[in-house]
């Protein structure tokens, strides 16, 4: 049976006695500050591995969502949410009026929210290219460009 690596994002951080307890019921491993938890696990599918996972730790652990790790073939994850139940509830009804299920319903809200956000940075992307190119030369840009991603900083900067 193949195992799926399973990333689980807690609500809070999790003390090391709550942790060490549940990595007894399924193999853990923690980030720093144990708000992050990986785990594998056995099953046939992505989806039944998430339903395992959330079946032996779902009532101890304060898990927020679980994702696979790694993308699928068709370059997806798999987005496991425990939603409160009013917004289970909204969510149910607004999916039953645009005559779709709530899974698919929510998929297609999740990808047009990336969508823009993309369209978003492109925008600003391009805008920040303009106002490069009105001072320098597109080589002196390039130049630039090429020395800072040499660079590699760990995060970008807003």
């Amino acid at each position: 049976m193949p195992h799926h690596a399973l990333e689980i994002t807690l609500t809070r951080p999790l003390p090391p006695p709550v942790l060490h307890r549940a990595a007894r019921l399924l193999p853990l491993a923690a980030n720093h500050d144990a708000a992050r938890l990986m785990a594998l696990v056995a099953a046939k599918t992505p989806q039944r591995a998430a339903h395992r996972l959330c079946y032996r730790l779902g009532t101890r652990l304060p898990i927020d969502v679980i994702t696979t790790h790694y993308p699928d073939a068709d370059h997806s994850v798999l987005l496991n949410v425990a939603f409160p139940p009013a917004v289970h509830a909204a969510l149910t009804a607004d999916a039953r009026r645009a005559r779709q299920n709530p899974e698919r319903f929510l998929e297609l809200a999740v990808r047009q929210a990336l969508a823009e956000h993309a369209d978003r940075e492109t925008d600003r992307l391009d805008r920040a290219v303009s106002q490069l190119l009105a001072h320098t030369t597109p080589a002196y840009l390039l130049s630039a460009v090429g020395h800072a991603l040499t660079r590699l900083p760990e995060r970008p900067t807003p």
